[in-house]
């Protein structure tokens, strides 16, 4: 059973940092595409970063030069570092893992992200 367990999240103010980590189990963790998605209330679900197996990431214009994804592949955990946070940044964060390109099929259960202004 492939469980995605999300952590990291909390109030912080606008202009902070917050790690957010996913912890994967239940999968060949190294074939998988990994990603961060977020949903702000009465919006839309939107993918913010992705890393592929290979290690390429990509990032939502929006986060460029402010969030960076890693990977660990000896510890089945993806990583999302945000730094200068802004208000705009609440969301519910989500992990999610795809075998093949963007099809993501398994999903964490979120963790919320409040930045107060």
């Amino acid at each position: 059973q492939v469980q995605l367990v999300e952590s990291g999240g909390r109030l912080v103010q606008a202009g902070g940092s917050l790690r957010l980590s996913c912890a994967a189990s239940g999968l060949t963790f190294r074939d998988y595409h990994m990603g961060w998605f977020r949903q702000a209330p009465g919006k839309a679900r939107e993918s913010v970063a992705l890393i592929s197996r290979g290690g390429i990431s990509t990032y939502v214009d929006s986060v460029k030069g402010r969030f960076a994804i890693s990977r660990d592949n000896a510890k089945n955990t993806v990583h999302l570092q945000m730094n200068s946070l802004k208000p705009e940044d609440t969301a519910v964060y989500y992990c999610a893992a795809a075998l093949i390109d963007d099809k993501y099929n398994y999903w964490g259960q979120g963790t919320q992200v409040t930045v107060s202004s």
